[in-house]
């Protein structure tokens, strides 16, 4: 890594020639603090919203341990935010003045002084100082230390079933900091992860699909099934692979050639590089050239059994097949956080910044809004505006359950895609026909209906709700200026008369059951780990596609990078040939294909399990013309990419 003071020396004289901008132009992010009185200087959004009066079980023992970040705001916050906006709108003079990783931070990071007054006031209170990095000072102590640092008191509080540690009254910081500190992380110690041991576990159990399939959609129609909406319907494909999707989403002649891809997870999956060898020597995928994957990764790994390690690997696996497949030519580094948590995850998104490891950031992972504390997001947005200024877009998947409600018990949209400065990738049901045509697509969502016991009929049809593209209005972001003018207003007010944040921004292929051909070593169940295909979804996969389309995009561009893009995507909305305009009706009718799995995951010997699957079934969300909360502006169309040739 190289260090604070070599890098902020290399950008000095750079960013003094850079014109100012006077005050923040703002893409909806509320401040993080405000002035409280002439003693303290208040850290808005640091107490919990659920750590209420009638939670409240009483005060934390003063002995108890408390490990939290100190994140720092910069020498100027107000211009980060501005200058952000300014690179990444092609209305303004400035856009595509990128900095470099060190011009960044030489105008925008914490001062030497404002690093050491902060350090020095919180070994003052008592605290033991264990990291400094260019964005956040991390700490450890007592209760009774942290209380008089931060001004607060640390209460235990019922969340759920559950008693989690947190802040009884806001927390601030002395009034001589104000303007140093962006927020504090860590003092409430409820799980804050994306749905202890050294090593990582070995890969999960097998997982394979069951045929009959469609080698494209509807080339195999389950005449022996029962009807679904007056008709026979046809079965799941195998799983779409690089040259399907590279044909719909209109790659043309364009690899991603020159272009950096980073992925970042959690974990690292053991056998990623053979695993995408394999699976793009069996799939028809252009060869990896040697030094074409990287990985960046940590020392040391955390919470493997609590997080579900394992479980990762596939994610990481999807994530670099994904990418490669569309974008072959793309150079990729995988960037694996130390858990499941969101300050590794963090850790491992200031790494791409800091070191400018790729233009595109492709994030298969996050949690609902709800879970997702103003202080947390505060941290998000300022990396992402440090991106931003570099040049570099973060992509984010939609969410897998719709609007939420069956899975929380409260529609909300999900975080870190709720924010102004991320692009947030919504799923399609996918239809590629014969010749690798483009038919239709559909929102992706689904009603999942099981075969009787006589075979005569679907129980139940359509059946309940089982998975969806996430997508909705948020509750706390403001709506950003490049969705104003586009995006219904009744969508944009649906929480706030003044008009929110709405997700997602752009769709891909998303349906598991329309979904991508993977590749993955995993363990058999006489021990062995062996390599097998099988067909995944979700905006899993949206993400990662995104992702390559968007260094395609770039490579038509002469190589130059789209930064922060969504003010680009909107400004092409309604422009002939750029996006799909997706319904969840496109033919007219309503769809569904049949699907046929192993009971037991292998084969056959456990028997079938038979259902019908409905799609463009998204909870209480709907893909319609124009703009909707399930796939945005749409899926990039035939001439998505070739349009970047004229920015």
């Amino acid at each position: 890594m190289r260090s604070n003071r070599a890098t902020v020396r290399a950008g000095v004289s750079m960013a003094a020639t850079l014109p100012m901008i006077a005050g923040a132009l703002a893409l909806g992010i509320p401040a993080a603090h405000a002035a409280d009185s002439p003693a303290r200087d208040v850290l808005k959004g640091s107490k919990p919203l659920w750590a209420t009066a009638t939670a409240d079980k009483g005060a934390t023992s003063d002995s108890t341990r408390v490990s939290a970040r100190v994140y720092l705001a910069g020498r100027d916050r107000a211009g980060l935010a501005a200058y952000a906006r300014a690179v990444s709108d092609p209305e303004s003079p400035l856009y595509g003045k990128y900095l470099s990783a060190g011009q960044a931070q030489a105008r925008f990071g914490a001062t030497r002084a404002q690093v050491a007054a902060v350090k020095s006031w919180l070994t003052s209170a008592g605290l033991t100082v264990t990291a400094v990095t260019p964005h956040y000072v991390a700490v450890s102590g007592d209760v009774a230390a942290a209380e008089k640092a931060f001004g607060t008191q640390l209460h235990n509080f019922a969340k759920g079933s559950k008693t989690y540690r947190a802040p009884a009254r806001t927390v601030s910081v002395p009034a001589g900091l104000k303007g140093a500190v962006l927020t504090v992380t860590g003092l409430d110690n409820a799980p804050h992860k994306a749905r202890h041991d050294d090593e990582l576990p070995p890969p999960d159990a097998v997982y394979k699909n069951s045929g009959p399939f469609s080698s494209y959609f509807g080339s195999n129609v389950a005449s022996t099934l029962p009807d679904a909406y007056g008709h026979k319907v046809p079965y799941a494909v195998k799983g779409y692979t690089g040259r399907q999707l590279r044909s719909v989403y209109g790659a043309g002649r364009y690899t991603g050639q020159g272009v950096r891809v980073a992925i970042t997870d959690a974990y690292a999956s053991p056998t990623i590089a053979a695993d995408a060898s394999q699976y793009a020597q069996t799939n028809g995928d252009a060869s990896w050239s040697n030094g074409q994957l990287h990985q960046a990764l940590p020392d040391t790994y955390t919470r493997t059994e609590e997080c579900g390690a394992a479980g990762w690997y596939g994610e990481e696996t999807l994530d670099v097949e994904a990418v490669h497949a569309v974008a072959p030519k793309a150079d990729v580094t995988y960037v694996g956080a130390a858990s499941c948590y969101d300050d590794d995850l963090l850790d491992s998104l200031h790494k791409v910044v800091d070191h400018h490891l790729a233009d595109i950031v492709s994030n298969s992972w996050g949690d609902t809004e709800a879970s997702q504390t103003p202080d947390r997001a505060a941290a998000y947005d300022q990396v992402f505006q440090l991106g931003a200024v570099e040049g570099i877009g973060f992509y984010f998947s939609s969410g897998d359950d719709g609007d939420e409600l069956a899975n929380s018990g409260t529609k909300q949209v999900d975080s870190p895609a709720n924010s102004a400065w991320a692009t947030a990738v919504g799923g399609t049901s996918l239809a590629v026909g014969k010749g690798d045509a483009y038919q239709w697509e559909t929102g992706w969502g689904t009603e999942k209906a099981t075969l009787s016991a006589d075979g005569k009929s679907w129980e139940g049809f359509p059946g309940a709700f089982t998975s969806g593209a996430g997508g909705g209005t948020s509750k706390t972001v403001p709506q950003p200026y490049y969705q104003k003018g586009v995006v219904p207003k009744a969508l944009a007010t649906a929480n706030n008369a003044a008009g929110n944040r709405v997700v997602p921004d752009i769709a891909a292929i998303a349906d598991p059951n329309t979904g991508f051909l993977v590749g993955q070593t995993q363990t058999f169940p006489d021990g062995s780990q062996q390599y097998s295909e099988y067909r995944i979804g979700g905006t899993s996969l949206a993400a990662p596609v995104i992702a390559a389309v968007q260094a395609l995009a770039q490579e038509a561009r002469g190589g130059r990078s789209l930064g922060f893009a969504n003010p680009v995507i909107y400004s092409k909305y309604g422009k002939r040939g750029v996006f799909h305009d997706i319904t969840d009706h496109p033919t007219g009718a309503d769809l569904a294909v049949a699907r046929v799995d192993y009971a037991n995951g292998l084969d056959a010997s456990g028997g079938l399990l038979y259902s019908v699957r409905s799609l463009g079934k998204d909870s209480s969300l709907s893909a319609v013309r124009g703009y909707d909360d399930v796939t945005g502006l749409g899926s990039p169309g035939y001439r998505y990419v070739r349009s970047y040739r004229r920015h």
